[in-house]
């Protein structure tokens, strides 16, 4: 009886309560407090049940909450002259990144990577310069994409690199890779690290400073006959000095061909040509004279004439001498020592004196069309890199840095001239 009576009460004051009345009181509780207490007040569900449609509240509730991360882009969106020196930065606040690209306008990927809370990503190395970037990002949970783009600014100066062999072409096993900077080179780390230069078969292959502006590569003896080479150059914004940056970034292969070396005995006044390890010619030659004397050591055949004038005033000899048609002329020296025909002197000359003004000398045939003499048979039987060695000269070893003639320095000695 007391609990019906009871009942009967409240049921008889819940009847005096207005429609407007209960909306005025749920009105007066804090939104805050609806929220807070959503699936755990009676009161709190009722509201948010009303809101939701019938969705159950919850779900409804954190829609309405939620809030999207915001994305930021470094460089901004819109930058016309980025810098090209930083990386590039992508950030995600109040969430996580889920993906991230950057592409450039050349179709190329700049790569990079996130935090362990992928709230920002980091592009694995420097954009380009000169580059239109497009920056493509989304968070997660997010089904927008943000979508920024800047461009990099181009460098002042730039340098490239000229190099040897050329190119696809097949040289002689002592060709070194040189490389020539149209600009002086202060940071030679940078520089040297940013060009690899590769072997198949595989070979330890070390970079040697010969001045600011050369760098040599070789391997500790020469290359093995038919082998591959591959330069890598990575120089693209590389600054090289202050300022100045490097703009080439491609690979280029050359092939090593067969093995000859030819050394020249100014004492017998004899060249023995090797194949392989093997004679495969002998010739009858002529040597710097004793005012005039030849250098000695290891040289290189860098480059190849059928026919060239020479003329003395180019070497500081005066007038002693112009000739407009030397035949079969091979560059040994970039100071113009080379080997070449002679149709000009005595045949008894050849295998028996030293008469020339440093070159070394074999009998030819004027017009360079001659196959039966010495100068000619040389000459088609050789190609650049080949090594050419001269021994009893009277002179002392040739520069290294004169010529492709790295050669003439030890193992020791050219790893010394590394920047790495």
């Amino acid at each position: 009886m007391g609990v019906s009576h009871l009942s009967n009460r409240a049921g008889q004051r819940a009847r005096k309560w207005s429609r407007r009345g209960i909306l005025g009181v749920l009105g007066a509780v804090p939104a805050a407090a609806l929220l807070t207490g959503c699936g755990s007040s009676p009161v709190a569900s009722d509201a948010t049940s009303t809101a939701g449609a019938g969705d159950g509240g919850g779900a409804s509730a954190r829609r309405a909450t939620a809030k999207k991360a915001t994305i930021t882009v470094t460089p901004a969106a819109g930058t016309r002259k980025a810098d090209f020196t930083s990386r590039v930065e992508v950030t995600a606040t109040g969430g996580a990144l889920a993906s991230v690209e950057v592409t450039g306008n050349d179709g190329s990927a700049l790569p990079g990577s996130y935090n362990e809370a992928r709230t920002k990503w980091t592009s694995a190395k420097n954009p380009y310069s000169g580059t239109k970037y497009t920056v493509t990002a989304r968070a997660e949970g997010d089904t927008e994409e943000t979508v920024a783009a800047f461009t990099t600014k181009s460098p002042g100066e730039t340098f490239v690199g000229y190099f040897t062999p050329e190119a696809g072409s097949t040289s002689g096993v002592g060709m070194p890779v040189s490389i020539n900077f149209t600009h002086a080179v202060t940071d030679r780390t940078a520089v040297q690290k940013a060009i690899t230069v590769t072997a198949e078969p595989a070979v330890e292959v070390v970079g040697h400073w010969f001045s600011d502006t050369r760098l040599d590569f070789r391997p500790e003896t020469y290359w093995a006959a038919g082998t591959k080479i591959t330069l890598s150059l990575r120089l693209k914004d590389v600054e090289g000095s202050d300022g100045v940056y490097g703009v080439e970034s491609k690979d280029v292969i050359f092939h090593i061909g067969r093995e000859q070396i030819s050394t020249v005995d100014l004492a017998t006044k004899q060249m023995v040509v090797k194949r392989g390890g093997r004679t495969f010619a002998t010739y009858p030659v002529t040597g710097g004279d004793s005012g005039h004397t030849t250098w000695s050591g290891i040289m290189v055949i860098s480059e190849r004439f059928k026919q060239t004038r020479m003329e003395s005033s180019t070497v500081g000899l005066g007038d002693e001498y112009d000739i407009p048609d030397v035949p079969h002329a091979q560059r040994l020296t970039t100071s113009g020592t080379f080997v070449h025909g002679n149709y000009w002197a005595s045949t008894a000359v050849f295998g028996h004196q030293n008469t020339s003004h440093g070159c070394v000398g074999l009998h030819d045939a004027k017009g360079a069309n001659d196959s039966s003499v010495p100068g000619y048979e040389f000459y088609e039987s050789s190609m650049l890199g080949d090594v050419v060695i001269v021994r009893n000269s009277g002179e002392r070893t040739v520069d290294p840095a004169n010529g492709l003639n790295g050669w003439n320095l030890s193992w020791p000695e050219w790893r010394a001239g590394s920047a790495l």
